[in-house]
């Protein structure tokens, strides 16, 4: 009895876990969803250190050797096939805290802020010279700072030889009459002195010599230096005082080299000071500086300022911004901000956003700086007008591309693009039209007009001036001109468009090699590849548009294919040695 309890028991329990088994089965996921929901989470919780990126761990947290917040692994999306672009997850962009702006395209006008001190007008300053020798009797000026009038009476001196002449003239007026040309001559002696024909008639209205003359002002203003004291002996231009008029003040400023092409003669300014907090003063620039300073590597830039109460002093500090400042060129500028700007050694880039909010990425691209106004820099080339760049986090995309493998400002690439004379672009930027022409022809399925169409292919590669290159342009060019010459030949001579089409997919290859290094005179060229090309051995071509039309199979498959590449004028292209170990096999 007791074991066939036990036998019941154990019957009832297996059935029991038999048909939980079933139940949960019924309610649980399939494996391979839940395999790929475990997959997606763990790819998404690695994080790492953009300063040690040896510390890597699930999930967030901080770095224990520096201590700062550990960040998203961003990778590059295995698709991408530009090496300049960087993918990123939208927690990294966010923990990174990008902000990316706008290029704004402005016209000539700009502001420049400078920084200076107020002097004092070199053209109000006087000197006080002695006209004769003597000594210091009295001085009537006690200390330097001292306002004084025009005119006032700043010392007396007691002068020998002024006596003497005093006594030649007394002796002389009583002889005038009879000696004139005598009379007249010790007048004279006096003037040369620097004495006045009033102080002259008084002496001899007296008939006594005066022991002592008076040194007067000539000006008004603020005594700034006084090199005499009581008892001193001086000599004939000896500088007594130096008075300078502060009703009109000089404001100095300095300007670096690169702020030069803002600033001309006739800039408006407007500056304030600390002592004089929320007034601003205005002034005109009128004169700068035709020599650097070797030190400090500025240019003086002076605009004069009426003082009216000399509230403006010697050697205040000043905060200036010249509006109107216009760039020798006269054209409106792109500009950008100076913290989307990183360096590395000559070079200047910028990361350009690119992607969706979903699939944030950014582009490195290379820029040439113009005159920086302020807190912006002008762009010469690189980015157009209405692109988005990154402000702000500029140095953690960099951090995190070099992180993951990417090309980055401290890992990037040689430009693959060469130096040629504009008249050789011009004749490629030919070739690759008529080039086009052909691919439209294979597009439409028409092998008539795609012979006809290579015959102009073969035209333009033969007005291709070879001679305008130099050595290494030379030895890069001729194998590629070659092959292109050979293909465009081998299209000519068949009328099997499924012939014709295997040509043109070697045309293609070595022309675009020949745009990579020589650039393009077009606005811009698509890079576009079709995988199913050649029993699926993939077949490049080049499209002045985005859309696609395959060349390969026409309307058989007009729209298979996508854009691997841009290609913009100006733009350096750079070697990618994943495209290029790709792209080999797909040549024939």
């Amino acid at each position: 009895m007791e074991n066939i309890n036990r036998k019941q028991i154990l019957i009832i329990a297996l059935g029991c876990l038999f048909f939980g088994a079933i139940i949960g089965w019924s309610l649980s996921p399939s494996g391979n969803d839940h395999e790929g929901h475990a997959h997606s989470g763990d790819a998404a919780s690695e994080y790492t250190c953009s300063m040690h990126p040896q510390i890597r761990q699930e999930g967030p947290g901080q770095c224990p050797l520096c201590g700062m917040d550990l960040t998203p692994v961003a990778s590059r999306n295995g698709g991408a096939s530009d090496p300049m672009v960087f993918e990123m997850t939208p927690e990294a962009v966010a923990l990174a805290n990008v902000a990316v702006v706008r290029v704004t395209e402005g016209g000539t006008a700009q502001q420049v802020r400078l920084s200076g001190k107020i002097q004092p007008d070199e053209q109000q300053v006087n000197s006080i010279a002695a006209d004769f020798s003597g000594r210091i009797d009295k001085l009537y000026v006690s200390f330097t700072g001292q306002e004084v009038r025009r005119g006032e009476r700043l010392a007396s001196v007691y002068s020998p030889d002024l006596i003497n002449a005093q006594k030649e003239l007394l002796e002389a007026s009583r002889m005038k009459e009879r000696q004139p040309m005598l009379y007249e001559a010790a007048r004279e002696k006096l003037r040369l002195w620097r004495v006045s024909d009033k102080q002259i008639e008084e002496i001899e209205a007296q008939g006594e010599v005066n022991s002592t003359f008076e040194i007067y002002a000539n000006a008004s203003g603020y005594v700034t230096a006084r090199n005499i004291a009581v008892g001193d002996f001086i000599s004939r231009g000896t500088v007594l005082f130096e008075i300078v008029d502060l009703s009109r003040v000089w404001v100095m400023l300095d300007a670096y080299e690169s702020d030069l092409g803002w600033l001309s003669k006739g800039n408006q300014l407007t500056f304030t000071v600390n002592a004089i907090p929320g007034k601003e003063f205005k002034g005109t620039v009128n004169y700068i500086d035709p020599i650097i300073n070797p030190e400090t590597r500025t240019v003086s830039v002076r605009a004069e300022v009426s003082n009216p109460g000399q509230q403006l002093k010697p050697e205040m500090f000043v905060n200036a911004t010249v509006h109107g400042g216009q760039q020798a060129q006269g054209e409106s500028t792109l500009m950008i901000p100076r913290s989307s700007v990183l360096w590395t050694g000559k070079r200047s880039v910028v990361y350009v956003q690119r992607g969706t909010a979903d699939a944030p990425a950014f582009e490195m691209v290379e820029v040439q700086l113009g005159s920086r106004v302020g807190d912006q820099y002008q762009v010469l080339s690189g980015v157009s007008s209405g692109d988005k760049i990154v402000s702000n986090g500029v140095f953690a995309i960099g951090a995190a591309a070099q992180l993951s493998g990417n090309y980055s400002m401290m890992g990037r690439p040689e430009a693959k693009t060469l130096e040629v004379p504009d008249a050789f672009r011009k004749q490629i930027g030919a070739l690759v039209n008529s080039y086009l022409e052909l691919k439209d022809t294979l597009v439409e399925t028409e092998p008539d007009a795609a012979a006809k169409s290579s015959l102009r292919v073969t035209q333009a590669l033969g007005a291709v001036d070879m001679k305008l290159l130099d050595e290494k342009a030379h030895n890069i060019y001729m194998p590629l001109h070659k092959s292109m010459q050979t293909s465009s030949q081998s299209i000519a001579e068949r009328n099997d468009v499924e012939l014709q089409r295997e040509a043109f997919e070697i045309l293609s290859e070595h022309l675009i090699e020949t745009v990579e290094y020589f650039g393009i005179e077009q606005d811009k060229l698509y890079k576009q590849f079709c995988p199913m090309a050649f029993d699926d051995q993939g077949a490049f071509w080049l499209s002045a548009e985005s859309e696609i039309k395959n060349p390969y199979y026409g309307d058989m498959m007009l729209s298979c294919g996508e854009v691997k590449k841009t290609y913009e004028k100006g733009k350096l292209n750079y070697a990618d040695k994943k495209a290029a170990s790709a792209e080999a096999q797909h040549h024939h």
